[in-house]
């Protein structure tokens, strides 16, 4: 959620904002803002005076017992008796004022990046850089859930069976390796000085629809019939809303933290989501990593993140490259956004591995987040990112590590985590 109080000042940055994540059919809204948070501004100055008026009648009616002078007191007191009525009646029209006037304001973009290049939609993001050289194979290379499914070692005829599309069976060595995934990145993230924090995989409604903008949460949550809950799309929904309706400490800034947890997606919309394998799933594993810091910091902190998620792709020998949003396809909490993507030799192409995001003072602000910097309150910057999503880096791992005899290389990295196991093969 963007500050009033710069939208107040400058209302043209905004508009001009809408225009450039090409929302054009937004930009009447901040009018609409504009003119709710005048009628709200007149309303509270109506309540500010009734209640200095009925101050100075209390004062008056004390004077006027002093002076014995019933009848004045009398008159007064009846004066002051129709006050209240007046104050909760104007209460509770500010009250709709402002909780019109917020709703709309939610609605209303973050302002961007001067980094974040224009375009319409996904197909103008921009390829800031490659990182690793995609390796040559003399075979060829073999769907991942083609080569699990012949290793013995996933099932998704029986995952379909059971619990529809976009679920799987792991087993044996690939499940192991599924963990040994999750402790590596784990391991790493606290190397970096984040703190693990195991969280809730179930939220109130409330802190989803404050955590989350609208498009996700129609295309990604699940929500819990007859309960005001939903299970989250990722830890970083649990470890920001931790602090909602909180003032941080300024001693505890920067709070780094990381999280594994199992997430849930609907993914309304994603295309191929019943063709088998690990691609894209309705349940999946993750380890994320979040940071709240000082406005000052958040430019740092987001290189850093960045950085860290390229090491671990770096480590599993895996060639990634580094995709910078376009205005058009950014979350409108966001100020800016980078992709991780992994190469896949199968499809000579590469696919999304992770995210990761700055969404300045916007998430904090709407989740009620403060800290007092010098005295002065402050709306401090928040940051997320992927460390690893263990089924897409699963399926960068069977592709680009797969042997002509069928088996799998697994990365050095990951061996000290894989009970002397170096390869996966038929058993």
């Amino acid at each position: 959620m963007i500050d009033i109080r710069l939208l107040r000042e400058n209302p043209e940055l905004f508009r001009e904002n809408i225009r450039k994540k090409f929302q054009d059919e937004k930009l009447i809204i901040v009018d609409q803002v504009l003119d709710l948070d005048e009628k709200w501004k007149k309303e509270k100055q109506k309540g500010d005076g009734l209640r200095a008026g009925r101050n100075k009648i209390s004062e008056e009616i004390n004077k006027a017992k002093k002076e014995k002078n019933e009848k004045k007191a009398r008159e007064l007191i009846k004066k002051a008796q129709e006050i209240p009525d007046k104050i909760a009646q104007n209460e509770k029209k500010a009250k709709s004022l402002e909780g019109k006037r917020d709703y709309l304001l939610a609605q209303i973009p973050n302002i961007i990046s001067k980094s974040v290049p224009l375009g319409k939609d996904d197909s103008q993001n921009v390829v800031e850089e490659v990182i690793g050289k995609p390796r040559k194979f003399s075979f060829e290379v073999r769907n991942h859930a083609e080569l699990a499914e012949s290793l013995g070692l996933a099932d998704f005829d029986s995952s379909a069976r059971v619990a529809g599309t976009g679920f799987y069976y792991l087993e044996g060595e690939l499940a192991l390796l599924n963990q040994a995934l999750i402790r590596f990145a784990i391991d790493k993230m606290m190397s970096k000085g984040f703190r693990y924090v195991e969280t809730p995989l179930m939220l109130n409604n409330e802190i989803i629809n404050n955590v989350t903008d609208l498009n996700d949460q129609e295309v990604m949550i699940y929500r819990i019939a007859n309960d005001e809950k939903s299970l989250i799309g990722t830890s970083e929904h649990s470890l920001i809303s931790r602090y909602a309706g909180q003032e941080v400490n300024e001693k505890h800034l920067p709070i780094k933290q990381t999280s594994y947890s199992m997430c849930f997606r609907k993914e309304i919309g994603s295309h191929n989501l019943d063709e088998k394998g690990l691609f894209r799933t309705h349940q999946f594993n993750k380890v994320e990593m979040v940071v709240i810091c000082r406005p000052e910091e958040s430019g740092r902190f987001f290189e850093e993140l960045k950085g860290i998620t390229i090491e671990i792709f770096k480590e599993l020998e895996i060639p990634v490259r580094v995709l910078r949003i376009c205005s058009g396809d950014l979350g409108n909490l966001k100020y800016e956004q980078v992709d991780i993507e992994a190469y896949s030799p199968r499809k000579e192409g590469y696919f999304e591995i992770g995210s990761c995001s700055n969404l300045t003072d916007a998430q904090a602000r709407k989740l009620g987040i403060s800290t007092r910097i010098k005295g002065e309150r402050v709306v401090p910057h928040t940051l997320n990112n992927t460390a690893i999503a263990t089924s897409r880096a699963l399926v960068a791992i069977l592709e680009n590590h797969q042997q002509a005899n069928g088996s799998v290389k697994i990365p050095k990295a990951l061996i000290p985590y894989m009970n002397g196991i170096t390869e996966l093969r038929k058993r």
